[in-house]
């Protein structure tokens, strides 16, 4: 499995030649600039929830490359409307993808598009690959719902925010570590706006004391489970 950082709270995520990403927003991140959508391969496009800073660039996307776009149902009903193949899902529920097992999880924070209409509860997503599993929390606070992911799946790397002020920030990250039983964490949704820029190093060493590992990548960057 090979996981590459595209910013804010998008990933790229190949596993046996199938290509997922998740919460596509690059081309009004600044920092993102060197990415270039239109390169980009995607067989699945995972959205968390609705709102504009992990949408942006999944209508465009899912056009050019016929990927099913798999989020909750409001969100996949929206889409569906567009002409273009979803997968809606629901808390709770799983399904069986040519990748691996997909795990609709409760998050806490807000969901609406753009123009302020409706987009569903948020959610995270546990994907169970043939040879490791992850967890993709979303935009989320801190949550006991947390506990209830290692009671099922054994994680190898939890994908948490890191930024606060719209999601929780690094001390709870922490806790939601200890929560989901993972302590290898890469850390995303920061820096892209004045409200989550966060001290790198501080927070690498919070993790660090508590002996845990807190990656954060450059954008573009990749890593492999």
């Amino acid at each position: 499995m090979k996981i590459t950082f595209y910013g804010h709270a998008c990933l790229g995520i190949e596993v046996n030649d199938i290509n997922i990403l998740v919460d596509p927003f690059i081309s009004a991140n600044k920092n993102a600039s060197h990415i270039n959508i239109d390169t980009l391969k995607a067989d699945y496009i995972l959205l968390t929830h609705a709102h504009q800073d992990h949408i942006l660039d999944a209508e465009a996307i899912a056009k050019r490359t016929n990927a099913v776009i798999v989020s909750n149902f409001e969100v996949a009903n929206f889409y569906e409307t567009k002409g273009l193949e979803v997968h809606p899902m629901n808390h709770g529920g799983s399904w069986d993808f040519e990748f691996g097992t997909v795990k609709y999880v409760n998050a806490i924070h807000t969901s609406s598009f753009p123009d302020g209409s409706y987009g569903g509860q948020p959610g995270g997503f546990v994907i169970e690959g043939e040879h490791k599993n992850i967890y993709i929390a979303g935009d989320t606070a801190l949550t006991m719902d947390m506990k209830l992911i290692p009671l099922r799946t054994k994680l190898d790397l939890a994908i948490l925010p890191i930024g606060d002020n719209f999601t929780m920030g690094i001390d709870d990250a922490i806790t939601a570590s200890d929560f989901v039983e993972c302590d290898k964490v890469l850390g995303y949704h920061f820096d892209t706006f004045g409200y989550i820029e966060i001290d790198h190093e501080e927070a690498k060493r919070k993790f660090f004391d508590k002996n845990k590992d807190l990656m954060l990548l450059e954008i573009g960057e990749s890593i492999e489970l």
